[in-house]
């Protein structure tokens, strides 16, 4: 899939700066930008390098500004906004078209008679980002001069040091801040010299909105000059790392090479002729399911061994072990990469805790939080998925253990804050513990204490797939029998009939709480069965009456008198409203898999995911939004790349239509 737009869009400022492009290396580093060129986040930057991979990220280089010298005439192709509103230059102006080749952007600028050409990709496994220039088209030679800024702070934001050391190299020159690990910047022709000259006031419009600062300045560190003829390739290379010899062409097809090889993979899943054929927007998707998936180094192990982990979602978010379970089914079975899905399954299992998975490992490095109850049992699911996709004996007798550790956990009340209700076999769990845990300063905004739906579901679910697990092994499996009617019959306490869906928590301190929300549609999603035919139709139409947009389901009903339809503010404010309303694209594949479990309805269960496609155009290129506003017209919010998002609609479309129907009853 081309994701690709003309004048209509480059040349329009206010559009090609809502469009954002982002690469990734695979161990947490990344590049992201706007089409426009100008920087509006503190996050932009072409090597947003992994320094203790996937955490510990820093801003190095920032951008590139060229500018042409063609017939005597100047083209400056780079935009910028400074701190007093003004934009010079504006770059913008020359962007004849911008086009996502995969996930590669590119852009074609127009001067006079010359067309060049300018591609960004970064090395898979290296802080390495290669920015290559093609002088596609023209009759005489040009004069390509381009000023490279550079930065080393947290991508979160912080203060620059001001002394930097600057020396030559080959191919270019080296660069560090106060005794801080360099980066290179290094090109395979033309002239390369040291800069030392800062520039003040770079506007972050998006910052400023976020309220978490609105301007900074960077350092113009380096310089290079070149003349390029008709045909000629101008290749710079931004790094961490040494680089011996800039071999360009050779970095690209590697590049190339592992983005086909996706491609090859995934349609190996794809060669039925009965099956669906899958538009190219989900192709496109399989590609951006590669960006969420990095490795890093183990916490508790010495050596030189690596792990499999998912990062949440670009540019903010880090390895989070609740969305990572989530994510694993979409992200590498539904893209044919099952052995990926072993592989973080096997090494998440020694980051348990009392039967709790963690929920973040910080971005700063650190010991891992388990402040989560549903985290372990979205594992379960996680592993029932694998196991029934593969069948594969040996690695459910490996993983077995972990499991019923973590089911006598949850039984025995082992870890703080989760206990089990003898009298129903419910969970209940401490304030802060679920899915929805914003938090401002000390107040829990949506604590959902008690009996949460989408937690017991999970939980059902959990001991059922135990029972299924034992079975296969030749284990015991009478007790895990035994608690799943238990939970069967206690989850009917959930259904309200007086309102004709379910009770979001029971057992509060409160009492029941009967706000509608996405979180009782776990009870139709998964295989179950927890509620009749006619009181899953009931859910289904609630949710799809109140909750269902075009790009995700509200967090809470809009008649609710709490409901807040558009996310914006600063971080307490934007916390306030995080579940209290916003849409969350990850939970439109649930809903749309629950639909075609329950009324076997093909097209109209994929109806609900289409307009995604269009979403691919906006925000992040090729990618799904975290969030959107409740509130029409449901603007992109949060993170532009939302490793849920993706995975929950990759799933969902393999789910409903490259399955039988008969084959989704026990999904």
């Amino acid at each position: 899939m081309t994701i690709q737009f003309g004048r209509e869009i480059c040349g329009d400022l206010e559009q090609a700066q809502q469009r954002e492009w982002l690469v990734t290396n695979g161990i947490g580093g990344y590049g992201c930008g706007t089409v426009a060129g100008l920087l509006t986040r503190q996050y932009h930057g072409l090597l947003i390098a992994a320094t203790e991979p996937p955490c510990r990220r820093r801003l190095r280089v920032v951008k590139l500004d060229e500018t042409v010298q063609l017939g005597g005439k100047s083209y400056p192709l780079y935009t910028n906004r400074w701190a007093d509103g003004t934009v010079a230059p504006r770059g913008y102006y020359y962007l004849e078209q911008f086009r996502l080749e995969g996930r590669t952007p590119i852009w074609r600028y127009a001067c006079a008679d010359a067309r060049l050409e300018k591609s960004i990709w970064m090395e898979w496994g290296r802080n390495t980002t290669y920015i290559r220039y093609y002088l596609r088209q023209g009759g005489r030679s040009l004069s390509l001069s381009i000023k490279a800024l550079v930065n080393d702070r947290s991508h979160h934001g912080g203060i620059t040091g001001e002394n930097w050391e600057i020396s030559p190299c080959p191919q270019g020159v080296k660069l560090s801040c106060e005794g801080g690990s360099p980066c290179y910047i290094l090109s395979d022709r033309g002239q390369v010299s040291e800069s030392y000259n800062w520039y003040a006031g770079f506007d972050l419009a998006l910052e400023r909105d976020r309220y978490t600062g609105d301007c900074e300045d960077h350092l113009h560190g380096a310089s290079l000059k070149a003349n390029l003829d008709p045909g000629d390739t101008l290749t710079v290379a931004v790094s961490t790392d040494p680089i011996s010899e800039l071999d360009a062409a050779a970095a690209w097809e590697r590049y190339q090479a592992r983005e086909r090889q996706l491609l090859t993979t995934w349609r190996k899943t794809q060669a039925s002729p009965s099956k669906e054929i899958a538009p190219a927007w989900i192709q496109q998707l399989v590609l951006a399911a590669d960006s969420f998936l990095v490795t890093r180094q183990p916490l508790y192990i010495q050596g030189n061994a690596w792990e499999t982990t998912v990062l949440t979602g670009y540019p903010w978010f880090g390895d989070w072990g609740r969305y990572t379970m989530i994510s694993l089914p979409g992200l590498t079975l539904a893209t044919g990469r099952p052995e990926l899905m072993r592989s973080v399954l096997s090494t998440s299992a020694r980051y348990f805790k009392n039967g709790v998975l963690p929920n973040v490992f910080p971005d700063d490095g650190g010991q891992p939080a388990y402040n989560t109850v549903d985290a372990s049992l979205w594992y379960i699911e996680a592993v029932r998925l694998y196991f029934k996709t593969s069948g594969d004996l040996s690695f459910l007798e490996q993983i077995y253990p972990t499991l019923v550790e973590v089911i006598d956990a949850y039984r025995c009340g082992l870890n703080p804050g989760i206990a089990l209700d003898r009298q129903d076999g419910l969970l209940e769990s401490a304030p802060q513990l679920t899915w929805m845990d914003a938090k401002v300063g000390d107040e829990v905004i949506t604590p959902r204490q008690g009996k949460a739906i989408e937690v017991n579901a999970l939980w059902y679910n959990a001991v059922v797939a135990m029972t299924q697990f034992a079975e296969a092994l030749g284990h015991r499996s009478k007790a895990y029998h035994a608690l799943g009617r238990q939970i069967q019959a206690g989850f009917q306490r959930f259904w309200n009939s007086n309102l004709g869906y379910c009770y979001d928590v029971l057992d509060g301190p409160e009492g029941d709480e009967s706000k509608l929300r996405p979180n009782q549609l776990l009870a139709v999603y998964l295989p179950g069965p927890l509620f009749s035919l006619e009181r899953q139709g009931a859910i289904l139409e609630v949710c799809r009456r109140s909750l269902v947009t075009s790009y995700g389901l509200r967090s809470l009903s809009p008649d609710d008198l709490q409901y807040v339809g558009v996310y914006r503010g600063d971080l307490t404010q934007r916390d306030r409203v995080y579940h209290q309303g916003t849409a969350w694209a990850w939970w439109l594949g649930i809903y749309s898999v629950a639909h075609y479990r329950l009324y076997q309805n093909q097209s109209e269960a994929l109806s609900f995911l289409t307009p995604l496609a269009d979403h691919l155009r906006t925000a992040g290129l090729g990618q799904i939004s975290e969030i959107f506003d409740g509130d029409e017209p449901m603007l992109p919010r949060g993170c532009i790349a939302h490793g849920a998002a993706v995975a929950s609609t990759l799933w969902a479309w393999r789910a409903i239509a490259e399955s039988s129907s008969s084959s989704l009853a026990d999904r």
